[in-house]
């Protein structure tokens, strides 16, 4: 998900109406665009029930961004980072 808002996902607008407002028109991350996750439980009976990963879903895009700025020198400040000049980036 945090691969999707960073790179993919947007609205698009014009004259205050939505261009991509059915899901066959959004762009989110497929399983074959991600890399194979592996999943790791942990049995932590002395904590709480808590959530599983909605929260560090914000640093993901600021991640990729300050990834692209080693790499390149180049400040990203906006969302999908989706400039050609980057596609050539491993």
């Amino acid at each position: 998900m945090g691969l999707g808002d960073a790179l993919r996902e947007e609205m698009r607008f014009k004259d205050g109406k939505m261009l991509n407002a059915k899901f066959s028109q959004y762009r989110v991350p497929r399983f074959k665009d991600v890399p194979e996750i592996e999943t790791v439980l942990v049995n932590r009976p002395d904590l709480a029930s808590v959530g599983a990963g909605e929260t560090p879903i914000i640093g993901i895009a600021p991640a990729v961004a300050n990834a692209l700025y080693n790499a390149t020198q180049t400040r990203i400040r906006s969302l999908p980072i989706r400039d050609l000049r980057f596609r050539a980036v491993g």
